[in-house]
């Protein structure tokens, strides 16, 4: 399963009750927090989402609206009594930014941080089950795109042959990545028997805040979903270049050119209210787009 939940859509002011720059992907058994705006936390209360399978967080870039909720959501994972590892990929000075936080309220966390700097394109991390690669975009400061992959998709279980088998539905999530199951009296039960042949592995990509930039293609191509900011609409094209952002035509231009399976759009300027136009625009060019509408999972 690959999924993406939209906590935060709108750019640096909140406005409209919608709030700075986060989402969650899920990728089968993993929550990555992508970004963390402020009001991340309440977010992700609200939406019932599980902190403590939280386990890596991305942080694109050091705008305010992009991780000013980061300091307060690990502190509050401290006081919640987290105990295992975290991992943080965010360019390189927000470690002194965290410090002097954490170091100014004399915070001891009871869990290990592990900070890893953003310094270069390339994989960030491997697992047998997904790999996270970043890549850079064109901002007003250094930013960083995600691109998230399954390195193998799951077998599909079928509940009623794995019982007939005597196999406990407390081995499904095993049999799901292809291990076989021995029964009590030492029968096996090979995994093709109880499950169908894995889907093809499915993949997305954030692309952060960034101006219009075909280099991006080459970086998003053919992902099955991608996040592409669209900070204002189309007859506004001069003021996104400006400030370094991008419109609606423009990020829907993009997923045409990468030939992607969907576009999901969000970062809107707090200028507007209403955003159905977005989505009409950016339909114009490339069909398959939606707006990121916070509280809403979409999945690949």
């Amino acid at each position: 399963m690959l999924g993406v939940t939209i906590l935060g859509n709108n750019s640096a002011l909140p406005a409209y009750e919608r709030h700075p720059t986060a989402q969650v992907v899920t990728l089968d058994d993993q929550l990555f927090l992508v970004d963390c705006g402020e009001g991340t936390q309440m977010q992700l209360a609200k939406y019932k989402i599980r902190w403590g399978r939280i386990n890596y967080i991305f942080i694109s870039h050091l705008h305010g609206d992009h991780y000013f909720g980061l300091p307060g959501f690990i502190h509050s994972m401290g006081l919640l009594n987290r105990e295992h590892d975290l991992h943080l990929f965010a360019p390189a000075q927000l470690k002194n930014i965290l410090d002097l936080q954490l170091n100014a309220g004399n915070t001891v966390l009871p869990y290990t941080l592990h900070f890893h700097p953003l310094q270069q394109e390339g994989l960030l991390v491997k697992t047998d089950k997904f790999q996270v690669n970043c890549f850079s975009t064109r901002h007003r400061i250094p930013c960083w795109g995600f691109k998230f992959e399954q390195v193998k998709a799951p077998r599909k279980v079928i509940p009623e042959k794995a019982l007939r088998h005597e196999v406990p539905s407390s081995f499904f999530d095993y049999l799901k990545w292809g291990n076989d199951y021995t029964t009590k009296t030492g029968e096996l039960i090979r995994n093709e028997w109880v499950t169908d042949p894995a889907v093809k592995a499915k993949s997305y990509a954030y692309s952060a805040d960034t101006i219009y930039d075909e280099e991006l293609v080459e970086k998003v191509k053919k992902v099955d979903m991608l996040y592409h900011e669209t900070t204002y609409l189309k007859d506004l094209e001069a003021r996104a270049l400006s400030r370094f952002h991008a419109t609606t035509v423009q990020a829907a231009s993009i997923a045409k050119m990468a030939n992607v399976g969907r576009l999901l759009i969000g970062h809107f300027s707090s200028k507007y209210e209403k955003l159905e136009i977005f989505e009409q625009e950016a339909r114009e060019v490339f069909q398959n787009t939606d707006i990121a509408v916070e509280g809403v999972t979409y999945n690949v």
